[in-house]
C-alpha cells in the first residue's frame, strides 16, 4: 500500500472513530438522562408528589404536609362537651321496686313509693321487623242503600310488599356505606332475621335512580349558576372497561356522572362545564381550561411537587417558593378571620412581585433545553422543575386566584374528598357489571353527599325517595 493510500485508510478509520465516538456520547447522554429519570421516579412518593399513600414503595413514612397545630391530642380546654342525656319521653319504662322490707320482712307491694331514680339504656327494638297490616272495608250506606269503600294508602299497591324505610336502609348501606348487594342481604337477615334476595336490593336502587331523575337535574341547573366549583375526575371500571368518574362539586352540592372519556366529550356530554357560569377550581387538566368563567389551580399539587425539587434535587427557589406559597395561605386566612373580602391592591402587588422574583430566579438555576437539531422532530425535552416554572408562570393568574379573590379556596381538596369513596367501592366491589348500574350509583351518590353537607339526615331523605315524593336539597 502506498503512502497516499495509508493516509486515505487513516482518514477514513479516524472518521469512523469520530463518528463512532459521536454515537457513544450521545448514547452516554440519554443514558445518563434516563438514570436521573429513574432516580426522580424513585424518590417521588404521596408527600412530593401526585401519588397515593397506597403506592409508597419504602418502609420510610412520609412527612405530612399538615403543619402541626401546637395543640395535645384529645378535647381542648373549654370545648363544648357531649354526653348522653336522659329523654323526657321514653319508648318503655320499667319499674323495679322492693317487695319486702329488708329489715322486718313487711309486705311493701301496696306500699307507696317515696322516691324515685332514673336510669335510661339506649337499645335496638327486639322486634326485628314490624309488619303492618292495611284492610279497607266495605260500608252499606244506611241513607240510600250504596256500597261505599275505602281505599289502601298511597304506596300500598301489592298484597305483600316492602316499607319505604327498609328499601331506603338496603339502598343506604350498599350506595352510601358501600357493601355489595349480597352482604346487604345478610346484614338485613342479620339484623331482622328477614333474607332479601340481590335482585330485590337491586330493585330498590333501581326505584331510588328513576325517582332521583328531576332532583339530579335541578342540581346540575344550580352547579351551573355557583361562583366557584370544583371539577375533578377519577378512573371508573365499567364491564371491565375503563371509564371516568367526573365530579362537580361546592361545599353544599355535589354531582357525579361516569363516561368512557375523560376529555371535552365527556364534559360536553354531561352538560355541566360548557354551562359554567363562574369561576372553575381544578387540578390543570387541558380539558377544564375551555369552560367557565375564570380558573383555579390547586396549589396543593404545586406544593407537593415543589416539596420534590426542593428536598431531592435542592432547588432553592422551589424552597422559596413553597415558603411563599404558604405565607398567603396564611394572611388570606388571617383576612378572612377579619371579614376581609380582598387584599387591598399594594399588599397583592408587592406579593405577586415577589412571586416573579422566584420564578426569575428559578429560570436562570433550571437552563432551557438545547435547540433542536435539524432533522429532529418535537420540541426537545426539558427538566421537569423547568415545566413546573412554566406552568406557574404561563398560569400565573389561575395559581394566585386565592390571593386575588378569598371566595376561591387554596386548593383542590373538597373535589378529591368527594371522589374518595368512590375508589373504596372500586376496591370493595370491583368493577360495575352494567352502564345502568353505575348510573344509578352516581346518581344516588349524588344525592347522599349532597343532602349530607347539607345536614339532612340522610335515612330520611332516603325514605322520602323510596316512599315517592324525594325531599329536594337547597339549591340557594
Amino acid at each position: 500500500m502506498d503512502r497516499d493510500a495509508q493516509i486515505d485508510w487513516l482518514i477514513q478509520e479516524l472518521t469512523n472513530v469520530r463518528r463512532a465516538l459521536d454515537e457513544a456520547l450521545q448514547e452516554n447522554a440519554r443514558l445518563k438522562e434516563r438514570i436521573c429519570e429513574l432516580e426522580r421516579k424513585e424518590k417521588k412518593d404521596s408527600h412530593n408528589s401526585g401519588l397515593p399513600p397506597s403506592s409508597d414503595r419504602f418502609a420510610r413514612r412520609p412527612r405530612s404536609g399538615r403543619e402541626r397545630s401546637g395543640k395535645r391530642p384529645g378535647g381542648q380546654s373549654g370545648h363544648q362537651g357531649q354526653t348522653l342525656l336522659q329523654r323526657h319521653d321514653p319508648d318503655q319504662i320499667v319499674v323495679h321496686r322492693p317487695t319486702h322490707c329488708t329489715h322486718c320482712a313487711f309486705d311493701l307491694r301496696l306500699a307507696p313509693a317515696s322516691r324515685t331514680t332514673r336510669r335510661h339504656v339506649l337499645d335496638l327494638p327486639s322486634q326485628p321487623l314490624q309488619v303492618t297490616e292495611h284492610q279497607i272495608q266495605q260500608v252499606v250506606c244506611p241513607g240510600c242503600g250504596a256500597l261505599c269503600q275505602a281505599h289502601f294508602p298511597t304506596g300500598v299497591s301489592a298484597p305483600v310488599q316492602y316499607g319505604p324505610s327498609l328499601q331506603a336502609l338496603a339502598v343506604y348501606l350498599s350506595h352510601v356505606q358501600l357493601l355489595p348487594y349480597a352482604r346487604v342481604s345478610q346484614v338485613l337477615e342479620d339484623l331482622f332475621d328477614h333474607r332479601l334476595s340481590v335482585a330485590t336490593i337491586e330493585g330498590f336502587v333501581i326505584r331510588a335512580h328513576r325517582r332521583l331523575e328531576p332532583v339530579e337535574a335541578a342540581l346540575k341547573e344550580a352547579l351551573v349558576t355557583q361562583e366557584v366549583v370544583h371539577q375533578d375526575e377519577t378512573g371508573l371500571y365499567v364491564q371491565g372497561k375503563r371509564h371516568w368518574v367526573h365530579v362537580v362539586s361546592t361545599p353544599q352540592l355535589t354531582h357525579y356522572a361516569h363516561h368512557p372519556k375523560r376529555g371535552r366529550e365527556a364534559l360536553e356530554a354531561i352538560g355541566i362545564a360548557a354551562r359554567l357560569q363562574g369561576l372553575s377550581m381544578h387540578d390543570g387538566w387541558s380539558s377544564y381550561w375551555t369552560y367557565g368563567k375564570g380558573h383555579a389551580l390547586c396549589n396543593v399539587h404545586h406544593l407537593r411537587e415543589l416539596t420534590f425539587f426542593a428536598e431531592e434535587e435542592h432547588h432553592l427557589w422551589a424552597s422559596e417558593m413553597k415558603v411563599l406559597l404558604l405565607l398567603m395561605r396564611e394572611l388570606v386566612a388571617q383576612a378572612k378571620a377579619q371579614g376581609w373580602k380582598a387584599f387591598p391592591e399594594h399588599m397583592q402587588t408587592i406579593l405577586i412581585e415577589h412571586y416573579q422574583q422566584i420564578l426569575e430566579q428559578g429560570y436562570q438555576s433550571v437552563p432551557a433545553p438545547p435547540l433542536a437539531r435539524p432533522g429532529k422532530r418535537g420540541k426537545p425535552k426539558q427538566h421537569p422543575a423547568r415545566n413546573l416554572l412554566d406552568r406557574l408562570h404561563t398560569h400565573a393568574d389561575a395559581v394566585l386566584a386565592f390571593m386575588r379573590d378569598f371566595r376561591v379556596p387554596f386548593d383542590n381538596n373538597l373535589a378529591e374528598r368527594d371522589l374518595r369513596m368512590l375508589k373504596v367501592q372500586q376496591k370493595i366491589s370491583g368493577c360495575f357489571r352494567s352502564v345502568h348500574g353505575a348510573d344509578a350509583f352516581c346518581r344516588v351518590r349524588s344525592y347522599a353527599s349532597t343532602m349530607r353537607k347539607q345536614g339532612h339526615h340522610l335515612l330520611s331523605a332516603l325514605q322520602t325517595v323510596l316512599a315517592g315524593s324525594p325531599l329536594f336539597p337547597s339549591f340557594s
